[in-house]
């Protein structure tokens, strides 16, 4: 489990003039006397390049070292200034994890993000101590005011080129250096890549006027320097004078960043071809870091193109990424790089044809890891990859690219192929439950394919939304998205798809209780499918009508449907589906007395979805199977299958799921006289379902802790 003690990114090796800016950081970070009310916030703004970041994280290890945040530190880059800035979910998200939470834990809300955020901070106050979080690169407090724990005994550090007055913070305004010491900064740099150089000694004033053509902007110092490192025997005076000779320094640049401009335009110049070539190209790619593979595409090469990659890393222009094989550009740089490719109409025809060539080569890549990822056990392997495995494994490191490509849908330039890749990240979004993404990239691709007439489209893009919306608990949503797909489809007079929309209609109003609504769905999607010979959708219907008809209480009409379900899937050859019919079709069993025959159905579902690797539907089963056993008396083996079932959904992140499971393992432990336990579960479930804003499941969570003891003082303790 990680620890946010690990969180900081380690300091700079080269740390030069903000000795007194570095004081100041630490007073606002320093423990205040008791009966003094702390600021919470500190904030350091100031120009892109300044050396913001550098200083902060200076700062916090420092602290660190004083021992004022005994709780460790956590560490979060907002990306406020690229394209597409983290959103205060994504940036929760990375927190959470941080502080030791899993991925699949994570709310899938705002809110519920931010109160387990505070939530997880309070304990961490009372058993460890103080935590610093430091909050980089944030361009808009949206984004840092959900970051902003409760609990008075932790600070937060900002760094963002806006101010942000709105945040009340203690503020510091980082400027640019002075003149003696960006001379030192220079100084630094040549003389630890070779103790030996003298030049910036040997030549003072050419190295102030270096320094001032730079804007004494330490980033803007740092490229120089690499320019200088690159060429041993140029002078700085020769330096000088190429800067000095640039008709572009004051080009698309103000508050001084001039001098960076200057910087890049050099370094840009100084590349060959192909290196410039790939300098703009990274610029274009998706998302804030770059894989090997997505370079090599992006170029038209066969390999990756390692040497010309070198030459940006030792330019400074490139950076490593998270993870070994990605790679990243600073925002500044990165704007540089797009701005030279708008200049020349033949540069912004090459990077269209890169970013087709990329997309096209995602789809194909994406349709084939979907293959893997939907194929059964046993399969042979496909030519592009070994297996389930190693089609999640790409689908992981390619994610926020993929995403992000698949959003360049809304780029008419990209609308189709950007549409395609959409439809083709639908089975990997929803397996690993990214569910954020998912309503995202499927929201923009309706919209596109709305645009494009292309109806077809337009309605699974439609209905994929609803389905990561009901995901997501947006129930009512979710309503709305499947109407939507439903009316497409209607006018466009395919009534198969019309009627696949309107099962998944149906289900979303079983959600939301409103049963009446989802049966007459449902019979509406069996008419529309049965008329075009479609026997697996029309299993699906008569399995959720099944499901409808349970939730009323009309448990003779669901056994009719669930078998005719259950005998259609297994006709199509369908053993996922039939498993969820036979498993449905145990609920019923039990609720008519025929016990024996629901243990059986559960047992039979459990293992093959077991061996198909289903687990939310193998936490299901084996919950279903706990109800069965319970019904019997088994109360023992009952509750164990009850935990299990529980277990899973917690390490899957089903909160809803894994408070339905609560509520059952509660009854069964009253059932066993076991009231201090049972009255544990009720609460857990309680938790859940207040947070997850149910109101049904509340109130139902409530009847249950009723039929306990002293309901009065439990329902008090719930509601803390």
């Amino acid at each position: 489990m990680p620890h946010v003690e690990d969180s900081l990114p380690p300091p700079a090796a080269e740390f030069t003039g903000r000795e007194e800016e570095l004081g100041s950081l630490l007073t606002a970070l320093a423990p205040v006397d008791t009966g003094h009310t702390p600021v919470p916030v500190t904030a350091v703004a100031g120009l892109g390049g300044v050396g913001k970041t550098a200083l902060a994280v200076r700062a916090a290890h420092a602290a660190r070292e004083r021992g004022w945040f005994p709780g460790g530190a956590l560490f979060v880059d907002c990306h406020g200034y690229d394209e597409t800035p983290a959103g205060p979910e994504q940036l929760l998200a990375a927190l959470l994890r941080a502080l030791g939470v899993a991925a699949a834990h994570v709310p899938g809300t705002l809110d519920e993000r931010a109160g387990l955020y505070r939530s997880v901070l309070a304990e961490r106050a009372r058993t460890s101590g103080r935590v610093l979080i430091l909050v980089d690169n944030a361009s808009h407090p949206g984004q840092v005011r959900p970051l902003l724990p409760g609990h008075t005994a932790h600070r937060v550090l900002v760094t963002s080129r806006d101010t942000m007055p709105q945040l009340g913070s203690h503020l510091l305004r980082l400027d640019i250096l002075r003149p003696e010491v960006a001379r030192d900064v220079l100084h630094s740099a040549l003389r630890t890549a070779a103790s030996a150089d003298r030049r910036v000694q040997d030549d003072p004033g050419a190295t102030g006027r270096l320094c001032e053509l730079c804007g004494r902007l330490p980033l803007a110092l740092q490229i120089a320097a690499a320019l200088l490192i690159s060429d041993p025997e140029k002078p700085v005076a020769e330096l000088v004078s190429e800067l000095s000779d640039s008709a572009t320094l004051l080009d698309h640049l103000d508050d001084g960043e001039r001098g960076v401009r200057a910087a890049f335009d050099l370094s840009y110049r100084r590349l060959a071809p192909g290196a410039a070539r790939l300098f703009r190209l990274l610029a274009l790619a998706p998302g804030a870091e770059t894989s090997d593979e997505a370079i090599t595409v992006l170029c038209g090469a066969e390999a990756l193109p390692r040497r010309e990659l070198n030459i940006l890393i030792r330019a400074h222009l490139v950076a490593p990424g998270s993870m070994r094989g990605c790679w990243t550009l600073h925002d500044l740089v990165r704007a540089y790089a797009l701005d030279q490719v708008s200049r020349q109409e033949a540069l912004r025809q090459e990077g269209t044809q890169a970013r087709a060539r990329l997309l096209a080569h995602y789809q194909r890549r994406a349709e084939a890891a979907d293959r893997s990822l939907q194929s059964r056990p046993g399969r042979p392997p496909t030519a592009d990859f070994s297996g389930r495995e190693d089609a999640l494994s790409w689908f992981d490191r390619e994610r926020t690219s993929l995403v992000s490509a698949a959003l360049w849908a809304a780029d008419p330039a990209h609308a189709r192929a950007g549409l395609g890749l959409a439809l083709r990240l639908h089975g990997y979004l929803s397996w690993r439950r990214y569910f954020d993404d998912a309503v995202s990239v499927f929201r923009c691709a309706a919209e596109t394919a709305g645009a494009l007439g292309e109806g077809l489209n337009a309605g699974k893009a439609w209905n994929r939304l609803g389905l990561a919306l009901r995901n997501n608990r947006r129930i009512e949503e979710a309503v709305a998205a499947h109407n939507r797909a439903c009316e497409i489809h209607r006018e466009r007079g395919d009534r198969l798809e019309e009627g696949m929309s309107w099962d998944m209609l149906g289900v979303s109003l079983t959600e939301v209780r409103r049963f009446d609504e989802a049966i007459a769905a449902h019979e509406r999607a069996r008419e529309l499918v049965h008329a075009c010979g479609e026997r697996q959708a029309e299993a699906s219907t008569w399995n959720n009508l099944g499901r409808a008809l349970f939730k009323l209480g009309r448990f003779d009409e669901s056994l009719v449907a669930l078998t005719r379900a259950r005998e259609m899937f297994r006709s199509v050859g369908d053993r996922f589906r039939e498993a969820t019919a036979t498993n449905n079709l145990g609920r019923a069993f039990r609720e008519t007395g025929r016990l024996e025959e629901a243990l059986a159905a559960h047992t039979a579902a459990r293992d093959v979805f077991e061996e198909l690797g289903a687990r939310e539907r193998h936490a299901t089963a084996w919950n279903d199977f706990g109800a069965a056993l319970s019904a019997l008396g088994r109360l023992d083996e009952a509750v164990d299958a009850h935990l299990l079932a529980v277990r899973e959904y917690q390490d899957l992140g089903d909160r809803h799921r894994q408070a339905v499971a609560g509520n059952d393992l509660g009854v069964t432990l009253r059932r066993a006289g076991r009231r201090d336990a049972a009255r544990d579960a009720h609460l857990q479930a309680l938790r859940l379902f207040r947070e997850l804003a149910d109101p049904h499941g509340e109130s139902e969570t409530l009847e249950h802790l009723a039929a306990a003891e002293r309901i009065e003082q439990l329902g008090e303790a719930g509601r803390g």
